[in-house]
């Protein structure tokens, strides 16, 4: 079952998971698709938390005693997010350990409310490494505008970042900029820059299903030929970015001082169209140097049937870019696109997270010790 997943391993693309719950700590379940389906790391959002607590009774006991000590709903979420992630980093350190702190790797994300308010996002990546206090994890910043100087600051302290919600090319190499500014600052600051690590999740599959959505309503063969393909092109594109930033003159100079490339990762690799393969984002984005971070649901497919056949990206970038360049000859706007969905991602997040506030509410009411 997991050849595929080997192959692509082999391939240089670390196989992280898109989802975490107790349930999935405390079962064992974890450790297994670490030890059988070669997953080196985990990722988290709002919605995936608001999900695993929403659902079963694994949180009983610390939401009953967090409802014994009063504590406000932000705290509680805070607590137990915390302990999960913690959890989870100390059932990867040795994966951690044994690549040299390259995976093994755990995500969580800072407040999404705080999106478009650097202070606030510098704050509260500084509280969240310190409450989980685990060296292989990773704070997660949203590629905003305000979010790119926040990225800077908080790599400059030496703390290890996973940028989220990176849809366009422009937003990819200022990212790539705010790392190696970051990576300068802490240089600076006399820090170890082999112990800073990072991640550029770039968002796949949204960008096929608005696009498509567009192709869809113009109707015309040449639209039609179009669907299903400006996601992959987006994404090789971003490679291509990585490949030359990574290249620079400016990186040779961190790099002598043993600083770690910001991997490109993949993300929203769930395919959502049944009609294409559910496998394509990940089989179709095969390269040296990146993660590719999947549902479950992906992870399974890929292990069941996935064919893996090498380097997937190089040779691509022509032809990506006239994928892209037909698109926009069909007056779809590249620009106005992506920050579309850049908007809808921060507002999902925000939507889940205030989903979250409500559901952690509701219990910590639920499991209140009674007035005597």
């Amino acid at each position: 079952m997991t050849d595929a997943l080997k192959r692509l391993s082999d391939e240089g693309v670390a196989i992280w998971l898109d989802d975490l719950s107790r349930q999935r700590i405390t079962s064992g379940n974890l450790a297994e698709l670490i030890d059988q389906s070669h997953v080196v790391g985990v990722t988290t959002n709002p919605s995936i938390f608001q999900k695993a607590i929403s659902e079963g009774h694994g949180y009983d006991q610390q939401v009953s005693d967090l409802a014994a000590r009063r504590v406000t709903v932000e705290e509680a979420i805070r607590m137990i997010t915390t302990a999960d992630v913690r959890d989870a980093a100390d059932i990867l350190r040795l994966v951690f350990d044994a690549t040299d702190g390259q995976d093994g790797r755990v995500s969580i994300e800072v407040d999404p409310r705080l999106a478009h308010d650097t202070k606030a996002t510098v704050a509260e990546a500084k509280q969240l490494a310190w409450l989980v206090d685990r060296p292989n994890t990773l704070i997660k910043i949203p590629a905003t505008e305000a979010g790119l100087p926040a990225i800077t600051e908080v790599i400059g302290l030496g703390i290890s970042v996973n940028v989220t919600l990176i849809f366009s090319l422009e937003r990819y190499r200022l990212v790539m900029d705010a790392y190696l500014a970051g990576l300068e600052k802490a240089r600076e600051r006399g820090l170890d820059l082999a112990k800073i690590h990072s991640v550029a999740s770039f968002f796949v599959s949204r960008v096929d299903t608005e696009i498509d959505k567009r192709l869809d309503g113009i109707g015309t063969d040449e639209a039609k030929a179009l669907k299903g393909k400006a996601a992959l092109a987006n994404a090789r594109l971003a490679y291509e970015a990585y490949e030359e930033v990574f290249s620079s003159e400016r990186w040779a100079a961190l790099d002598k001082a043993h600083a770690n490339k910001q991997r490109p990762l993949w993300a929203s690799t769930g395919v959502k169209d049944p009609a294409y393969k559910d496998t394509l984002y990940v089989v179709d984005l095969v390269a040296p140097g990146t993660v590719n971070t999947m549902p479950e649901a992906t992870l399974e497919a890929t292990a069941d049937h996935g064919e893996v056949t090498g380097n997937t990206i190089e040779g691509t970038y022509d032809d990506s870019r006239a994928v892209l360049q037909a698109v926009a000859k069909l007056g779809i706007g590249y620009d106005e696109v992506v920050q579309l969905l850049e908007d809808e991602g921060v507002q999902k997040f925000e939507a889940s997270w205030n989903d979250l506030l409500t559901s952690t509410e509701a219990e910590l009411k639920r499991l209140a010790p009674s007035e005597a």
